[in-house]
């Protein structure tokens, strides 16, 4: 298959500013969680990184795992019916919107990205059950005062709302600044609304490797990070247990493809704003 050919289902022209010459995050995550809506680019750092490090496939799989379970946690016992998805990326199966309506359908959700390839399918990710609704933002996470702006045209801004930033974090070179954008969404949300994060960290010499490979392979540079510079991003706020821990023992359920016994080199936790 061609470079310029992408492995897609969807009919619509692709934006003219996608560059399928180098790898993409988006796009190359997608592969990695066997999604078709890639191109032979992001294919081909995907086989070379699964060579340095095979664990990385597991990272991604058990990564979306985890954001199912905190969906389901947030939609069902705490109760929020509202979610802000900043960084989606490409849609795959049980985005946000579906698991948070199977659990509670009148949820309303908020996607947000601003990168042309997840613009350009969109439109699958607009669905909605009839009770809730489902809306997708053109917006930018290094503004997050806009991004805030433009959520509050779905969502209502005085009621809890679940901030989740998953696996996009690690794509902010400064870890400072990473923080401040962090806090800067949280403050303009009320008490009793919630961050979610999960990020690929440097916990292995392997993820290490892998990191630096597809950081020289001319995509957007990934920073992996140690893990208490994830638990950083939670400063203020109180964790639900069990607190900032591998994906994949964030409160585990029964039927889980990977289990719980799976070492993973990605970490992730809820948690409350007071």
């Amino acid at each position: 298959m061609s470079d310029s050919t992408p492995q897609t289902t969807d009919s619509g022209a692709l934006p003219g500013r996608i560059d399928t010459s180098k790898p993409h995050s988006a796009r190359f995550w997608n592969y990695f969680v066997g999604g078709k809506d890639n191109y032979e680019v992001d294919r081909e750092i995907g086989d070379q990184i699964k060579e340095i490090f095979p664990g990385l496939v597991d990272v991604a799989v058990t990564s979306r795992h985890f954001l199912g379970r905190a969906v389901r946690h947030l939609a069902g016992p705490q109760g929020i019916r509202q979610f802000l998805d900043v960084g989606t990326g490409l849609p795959t199966a049980d985005n946000t919107h579906e698991v948070a309506q199977r659990v509670a359908p009148d949820s309303r959700i908020v996607y947000v990205d601003n990168d042309p390839i997840v613009l350009a399918h969109a439109n699958a990710l607009l669905t909605s059950a009839p009770e809730g609704r489902t809306a997708y933002l053109d917006a930018d996470l290094y503004d997050p005062e806009a991004v805030l702006e433009a959520a509050a045209g779905t969502l209502d801004l005085s009621r809890p709302v679940a901030l989740m930033i998953l696996n996009t974090l690690g794509h902010v070179a400064d870890y400072e600044l990473a923080r401040d954008l962090v806090r800067r969404l949280m403050a303009g949300l009320p008490s009793g609304s919630h961050l979610v994060i999960s990020d690929s960290t440097a916990t292995s010499e392997g993820m290490i490797a892998a990191s630096e490979a597809y950081n020289a392979s001319g995509a957007v540079p990934y920073y992996v990070r140690g893990v208490e510079e994830i638990a950083g991003f939670f400063d203020g706020l109180e964790l639900v247990d069990p607190g900032i821990v591998p994906v994949t023992e964030w409160r585990p359920e029964l039927g889980d493809p990977a289990g719980p016994v799976v070492t993973v080199d990605a970490y992730g936790g809820v948690g409350r704003k007071p």
